[in-house]
């Protein structure tokens, strides 16, 4: 993709770009603003420090939240489909070298342990098959001083997913493993857990506590 003339990439940027903001346009009809949610999810994370990792790039809607607040990161997913909207977005903006993009499986991340210390994933838990998993590479990655921030719809945003997809023709697969029973998880080893919510998205921030 990225070899091609400039005038190409700029076509595919611009493109992609107008599919970004009939997306946005698309949950605001429902009620559900794309940037605010993800200001939220930004606010109660802070403070946002160290080596910082995305799980769950998807389309790069949070890669582009932590992208325009200068923030550097890594940012993995299972699909390198997905990751090119993302790429495409931070491109748009000039803000691409904010972002390291890796196809990676979250269940077997390829990182040291302790590698990370600030871990976000965001509208993702609902998508994956084994969420414990996902959690338990998560835990081993993050540093002790560090947290990891997992933010997922409520059943009032799941209902605004779900019938976007319905006007698409699609099925909104989810999970059945809760944010509850990761709040319990976390708690399990240790974890200090704060909770947060609005009327469409749920968020947790889970940390060591230290003595």
């Amino acid at each position: 993709m990225w070899n091609q003339d400039g005038s190409a990439i700029r076509k595919k940027v611009l493109e992609n770009y107008r599919k970004y903001l009939q997306r946005k346009e698309v949950y605001k009809k429902f009620g559900y603003d794309i940037d605010r949610e993800r200001d939220f999810i930004l606010q109660k994370a802070q403070p946002i420090f160290g080596d910082i990792l995305e799980v769950g790039t998807g389309k790069g809607y949070f890669s582009l939240v932590l992208a325009k607040e200068g923030y550097h990161f890594v940012s993995v997913d299972i699909s390198e489909e997905e990751q090119n909207f993302a790429k495409l977005i931070l491109r748009y903006f000039g803000l691409e070298k904010f972002a390291e993009f890796r196809v990676e499986n979250a269940e077997c991340l390829s990182f040291e342990d302790k590698s990370f210390d600030t871990i976000f994933s965001v509208n993702t838990l609902h998508h994956f098959r084994s969420p414990f998993k996902v959690i338990e590479e998560l835990v081993r990655i993050v540093t002790f001083e560090g947290k990891i921030i997992l933010s997922d719809f409520t059943e009032e945003g799941l209902t605004i997913v779900d019938r976007i997809h319905q006007e698409e023709g699609r099925r909104h697969k989810v999970g059945r493993v809760s944010l509850s029973k990761i709040e319990d998880y976390f708690k399990e080893r240790g974890f200090l857990v704060e909770r947060y919510r609005t009327s469409f998205q749920q968020t947790l921030v889970g940390y060591h506590q230290i003595i």
